[in-house]
């Protein structure tokens, strides 16, 4: 059962994202001295399999997420000597949130009325609320193939909490929402 519920949270790496969703939290940084307009044609590097910890459907997903943004953008895929390489990296954490809440009972005290600049009872209780969660990174790297020099990262980070509903959907808004601004040139222009 354990392995079951490892594997779904997994799974909802898709997840790394929906665009819709307001915890989506998305950076994207760039060489401000590159002329991104040099650049016409990609190749899509391939997910390294070993590191990654989602399915091969999640990780096909998230190629042609990004293949299609590229495309959408103007951007030719070509396998032979393309300009720009495209790197696709998830990082799945195990994290935990504590919160604590403290009730406290009691009379008396320094203004009330049985304890007149005395200490009054009280007692209290305090319970702690433990959540474990998945916190989810989706990055992808634009890389120039011939200095293979980064040129631009966008991010996207959630934490996930369940599977998404409509995988497809959710890593094609996922994938847009963090190439929403590459090129630089291009997305200040819209």
């Amino acid at each position: 059962m354990k392995k079951l519920n490892y594997f779904l949270a997994l799974t909802t790496v898709l997840f790394v994202i929906s665009s819709c969703e307001p915890s989506l939290k998305v950076t994207s940084d760039y060489d401000k001295e590159v002329n991104f307009s040099q650049y016409k044609t990609f190749r899509m590097v391939q997910l390294d399999q070993q590191h990654q910890t989602i399915s091969q459907l999640n990780q096909q997903r998230i190629i042609n997420a990004v293949i299609n943004e590229m495309k959408k953008k103007g951007f030719i895929e070509t396998a032979d000597n393309p300009d720009l390489h495209v790197n696709a990296i998830i990082i799945l954490q195990d994290k935990k949130s504590v919160t604590a809440n403290t009730n406290y009972y009691g009379y008396g005290g320094y203004y009330r009325p049985y304890g007149w600049g005395g200490a009054g009872m009280s007692s209290s209780h305090t319970t702690y609320d433990v959540q474990n969660y998945k916190d989810g990174s989706l990055i992808i790297d634009v890389v120039d193939a011939r200095t293979q020099k980064l040129l631009w990262e966008g991010i996207g980070n959630k934490e996930i909490d369940k599977p998404a509903s409509d995988p497809d959907k959710a890593i094609a808004e996922a994938v847009a929402s963090i190439m929403a601004n590459f090129p630089p040139g291009l997305a200040k222009k819209k």
